[in-house]
């Protein structure tokens, strides 16, 4: 059998629910959990390297304009100093995936305030960041800059979708709704700053960073330095989180390149945390009016989404807020379009769950408000205007568990579905409520390699390029390498982010799990046809478990001394277009919002998520738990506050740019709606990464008003806010 293969038809075999090894699904914990809780696993900025330098980016005071002049003289004096790198590439940020373009800055041009633009280096890191403080740095400033989205003029995307007369069917519908919603802009900082290493031998250049897709920052990296690919090593064996930041290239990886190779001694360079925040890619802030148009019986006649968002000048990434607005709901006029502000703050990309983490809320918000125009159940409206295709193309869906969701979660929940109104409980001096929406999520798939081998001992080894970013990567693929081949997840070694391994998916998108274990899935069917020849039997019949055959001969006999090794290569096919694929969810949530303040506090949340296969139970849970925890600092707390004069990042730390802590996060429930999905992968899994925050927000924000009464537009919705919205 080969072990390659190109996805054009669904697999509806389900060979994997025919194994006898029973791993696979299970709550297995984190097979590399003892080295993070003990700090034994390296992460970027942890490896020892001998004679290792130190660096710090220093980044600019202007918002838009031009470095003429860089002074190293005013600091190579300093204690410590080594050298100052200016060099151009520095102030080209490889964006994500983009190998081989031309940069979106040219070389020393400032496109916002706090762009590195050099980097120091010394002996210590305390040196490098003092004198990084004392650069002096000659500008142009162009006076000529924008900082507000809405002061500008936009430009159309491409993808916009018009059918039938959605002004006509507002007209004439009985209930319609025409909202405008705004959401301030998100930080993608995670908990391990952006880090690398870099230590070149004269030939090849090694560098540990904290990266996501190490199948494209090789390609870039590479393209930044003018190396060939063979002469390049990239280890990202641990990342402490990603969130999309770590998606590219970015410039302490591309300093540290430079200055080692420059200076032919390793170069460590970390990121400052409040480097972090103003340099690594944002998540735009958006506008969103929302039309619905719904008959008599609630069933919507005519949808309308139209949206703006921003990026720097010439990035090509816009914040897909429409995405899952295309498919999720019926309505045959339909109006969807979105329009991108060019404007000067730090590179808008890719944040966990781009586009429905902000899009969905504020769908689900204007939902909310035509299921009370209607009268209707919340949860009864959605479940009327569920599609059976695609309402604009028309391809029929992979696979659809919305009606589940919103029928297991509410059951899970306690949701009443009789009138509702809003003030309706009162205790004390705090008005309770509850809110519900659903979520939706695009499935993906990426190219996939992964090698195992089994080994002569009966143990096995699984590599790929593939990184684990705080997900449970390692985990998911021992279990499906030992559920494949009747083993423990004991006696199966993962080796992860080494770019001397075959090339995985990277983690993005939420797809590395699938497209992963769909790799290491048909490399161990490869290996399975070569055991059944040995053992004797047909592949289908081939049993495994407990590292034997279940009546026969062990692995270590079938194996007899050698090694058995074979790389699995997955690649999507055409069956992408022949369906559409997503993870479908639903929220519930209760809060208290007090009547004299305006402080909203989440009492409680549940929610219920249809992905596929489920490959652990419990990090699959985990990252639930983690979309549905961003999901109320999406709602309550996060955003990027810019200065109005000079654009800077006004709270750029995490003192300031306010993620939920313990005291904000309630018990938090998740229904798992299992399915197979055939078109989706191999392995008929989806991913969930990014499900668990796609609409929670909206959840948040409906049960704030079915309290108090305080229907508010703006995310997110702090207590000024609701309390100025509160009826009298």
């Amino acid at each position: 059998m080969s072990a390659y293969l190109k996805q054009d038809e669904p697999d509806n075999v389900n060979r994997l629910d025919h194994m006898r090894q029973g791993v696979l699904g299970t709550d297995a914990s984190r097979i590399e959990g003892l080295l993070k809780v003990t700090g034994t696993a390296p992460y970027a900025a942890e490896y020892q390297l001998d004679d290792c330098l130190e660096g710090v980016l220093v980044t600019a005071t202007i918002s838009k304009g031009e470095v003429t002049a860089i002074d190293a003289d005013s600091v190579l004096s300093m204690p410590g100093v080594v050298a100052v790198i200016d060099d151009p590439s520095l102030t080209a940020r490889a964006a994500q995936g983009t190998a081989g373009e031309a940069p979106a800055q040219p070389a020393r041009e400032v496109g916002y305030f706090g762009q590195p633009i050099a980097l120091v280096v010394a002996e210590s890191f305390e040196q490098a960041r003092d004198a990084s403080k004392h650069l002096k740095v000659s500008y142009r400033a162009d006076d000529d800059v924008a900082f507000d989205p809405e002061a500008v003029e936009a430009e159309p995307q491409d993808g916009a979708t018009s059918q039938g007369d959605l002004a006509h069917a507002m007209k004439e519908a009985p209930f319609s709704v025409d909202v405008t919603y705004t959401t301030e802009g998100h930080s993608s900082a995670a908990m391990e700053p952006h880090a690398a290493i870099a230590q070149w031998d004269g030939d090849t250049l090694t560098v540990y960073a904290s990266l996501q897709m190490l199948n494209y920052n090789i390609s870039e990296l590479a393209d930044s330095l003018g190396l060939d690919e063979d002469k390049l090593r990239l280890v990202s064996r641990y990342v402490g989180g990603g969130f999309g930041s770590k998606l590219g290239v970015s410039e302490e990886t591309v300093a540290a390149s430079v200055a080692a190779m420059e200076l032919g001694r390793p170069v460590r360079v970390a990121m400052l945390r409040q480097q972090v925040l103003q340099c690594i890619m944002r998540r735009s802030e958006t506008r969103q009016r929302f039309r619905l148009a719904a008959g008599e019986d609630g069933k919507l006649t005519g949808f309308g989404h139209e949206a703006r968002v921003s990026n720097l000048p010439g990035e090509s990434f816009a914040e897909p807020v429409l995405q899952s607005s295309h498919f999720l709901y019926a309505g045959e006029n339909r109006e969807l379009s979105m329009e991108v502000a060019r404007i000067h703050r730090m590179t808008a990309g890719s944040v966990r769950a781009p586009g429905e983490a902000v899009g969905m809320p504020a769908l689900e918000c204007a939902m909310d408000v035509l299921a009370e125009k209607c009268g209707l159940d919340p949860v009864e409206l959605r479940l009327r205007n569920i599609p059976d295709r695609h309402p604009a193309n028309g391809t029929p869906f992979s696979s659809h568990k919305l009606a589940e969701c919103l029928k297991q979660g509410a059951e899970a929940f306690g949701w009443d579905s009789g009138p509702r109104s809003p003030r309706h409980t009162r205790e004390g001096e705090w008005w309770v409520g509850t809110g519900m929406a659903s979520a939706a999520r695009v499935h993906n798939v990426g190219e996939a390699k992964a090698r195992v081998t089994l080994k002569a001992d009966g143990t096995a080894l699984v590599e790929t390029d593939m990184t684990d970013i705080g997900t449970g990567t390692y985990t998911i693929l021992a279990q499906t390498v030992g559920e494949m081949l009747g083993l423990p997840v004991a006696k199966v070694l993962v080796e992860l982010g080494d770019t001397h391994h075959p090339r995985g998916p990277g983690s993005g998108g939420s797809w590395g799990a699938a497209s992963i274990c769909s790799a290491a899935y048909l490399a161990c069917l490869a290996l399975r046809e070569t055991l059944a020849k040995r053992a004797d039997v047909a592949e289908e019949k081939l049993e495994l478990k407990d590292g034997a055959v279940v009546g026969g001969a062990s692995l270590i006999d079938l194996l007899d001394g050698r090694d058995l090794a074979e790389e699995g290569h997955y690649e999507p096919g055409d069956i992408a277009d022949d369906f559409t694929a997503s993870g479908f969810g639903a929220f519930f949530a209760r809060v208290r919002v007090n009547r004299f303040t305006g402080e909203t506090r989440v009492e409680h949340m549940t929610g219920a998520f249809g992905f596929g296969r489920v490959l652990n139970t419990k990090t699959a849970r985990s990252q639930c738990l983690g979309g549905m925890t961003w999901s109320i600092g999406a709602a309550l707390t996060e955003a990027m506050l810019f200065d109005p004069v000079d654009g800077h990042l006004a709270n750029c730390d995490l003192a300031e740019y306010h993620v939920p802590v313990n005291r904000d996060v309630p018990d938090l429930d998740v229904v798992f709606v299992e399915e197979r999905d055939g078109a989706a992968s191999p392995i008929q899994a989806k991913g969930i990464g990014e499900l668990g925050m796609c609409g929670g927000a909206g959840a948040i924000a409906n049960a704030i008003y079915n309290a108090c009464g305080a229907r508010v537009f703006e995310f997110p919705m702090t207590p000024d806010k609701v309390l100025a919205a509160m009826p009298d």
